[in-house]
């Protein structure tokens, strides 16, 4: 925005947003000398701003004792963003500022399997009643912010052939949240949303890497300070990659010995289970249970599963050499055999160059990550300059 030339086209009431939520400009002076435009331009189109609700005028004293300074501030409390993340067994909906600070939250207790229309039809339920706890009604809603997991086709829209997800394949999910809330819906894989939720949580490093480990294994890569999608969407699929030392236990993507189905909180439930009385281990809060009471047995093969996700994550390790390797997800509640199995491998597999400064912790953000990252996948998009300008125009 800095040294615009003569023949650059008038900044817009969007890139004015821009400056002023990014902190660059703060006084219509300031964004005159920003932009280049007159004072009848810039008050034009700071008045569309105001009008909306984006910024607001804060006056404060002048510091020469005359005129008081009207500063702009970009308004978080001018709208909301609703997030909605999609779990194999359960999923997590929220209610957020335009800062993606979430407002109101609740768990949706109901798996995957029950399919995309009875899942969404709940979750509208919900949101519709997160509206109301944070008292803000739905008429400021800006956007809608989905993640599941697996491969996402994000201009449709849909789950893309993810096993853990069967009947969700190419099914349309934002019809299902604009009949009720008109907003524009984002849609991206899960972990990719809790990597963006990391990396604000983490504004020093430019490249992490995401893993969730829950029903099932999965990364998000943000390298160079942006997320990282590959070509198709596929990015981080590490569950589905195979393990040299696996008893040869089939996976729903065809292969054997995956990741997934060996190192998961699903996989430690299925192994924990055998052997015990029906019913003492059916999900992976009793598996985090046991680790904690000091069970043997859990504590040896959570510590084992952490060898197999580390002995995946040392190719990514010396692949893209990241600064943080941040992990979340269910099992993080056994986080002390899980790192150490996972510590073990990177150290061992990896070249000292990648490691010599490489941080392996838990996530900071407690079981928000996938909401908080929705809300952020959003508001990149509602909050950009282009999106701006189409509502003031609209």
């Amino acid at each position: 925005m800095r040294g615009r030339t003569p023949t650059s086209a008038p900044a817009t009431a969007g890139e004015i947003f821009r400056l002023v939520r990014d902190g660059v400009a703060g006084t219509r002076t300031e964004i005159g000398r920003e932009t280049g435009l007159s004072r009848t331009a810039v008050a034009a189109r700071v008045g569309r701003l105001l009008a909306d609700g984006l910024v607001t005028e804060v006056i404060g004293a002048a510091a020469t004792g005359g005129r008081p300074a009207a500063r702009l501030e970009f308004n978080a409390a001018g709208g909301t963003v609703l997030a909605l993340s999609i779990g194999v067994s359960r999923s997590k909906a929220a209610v957020c500022d335009l800062t993606g600070t979430v407002l109101a939250e609740d768990v949706i207790d109901l798996p995957a399997a029950v399919g995309p229309h009875r899942l969404i039809g709940d979750a509208v339920t919900v949101l519709e009643k997160l509206l109301l706890d944070a008292g803000t009604g739905d008429t400021g809603i800006r956007g809608i912010g989905l993640s599941i997991p697996g491969t996402v086709d994000a201009a449709r829209g849909w789950s893309v052939g993810v096993p853990s997800l069967p009947g969700w394949e190419r099914i349309p999910l934002p019809p299902m949240l604009t009949e009720r809330f008109p907003a524009p819906v984002r849609v991206d894989n899960d972990v990719n949303v809790m990597a963006l939720a990391e990396q604000a949580a983490h504004p020093d490093v430019d490249d992490l890497l995401m893993v969730k480990i829950g029903s099932g294994v999965g990364a998000g890569l943000v390298s160079g300070g942006a997320l990282q999608r590959g070509a198709w969407g596929a990015a981080g699929e590490i569950g589905h990659i195979p393990v040299h030392d696996g008893p040869g236990i089939g996976c729903g993507c065809g292969n054997v010995d995956c990741l997934e189905v060996l190192a998961s909180g699903r996989a430690l439930v299925r192994d924990l289970a055998a052997g015990r009385p029906e019913g003492a281990v059916s999900t992976i809060a009793d598996v985090v249970a046991l680790v904690k009471q000091g069970d043997p047995d859990a504590v040896r093969l959570v510590r084992i599963a952490g060898r197999r996700l580390g002995e995946v994550l040392a190719a990514a390790v010396n692949l893209v050499n990241p600064a943080l390797v941040a992990i979340g997800g269910d099992l993080v509640g056994a986080f002390d055999p899980l790192v150490a199995g996972v510590r073990e491998a990177i150290y061992r597999r990896s070249m000292a160059t990648a490691t010599q400064s490489l941080r392996i912790e838990p996530g900071l953000l407690h079981g928000r990550s996938g909401v908080i990252g929705c809300a952020i996948l959003v508001l990149d998009e509602v909050l950009s300059p282009a999106s701006v300008d189409a509502t003031l125009s609209s």
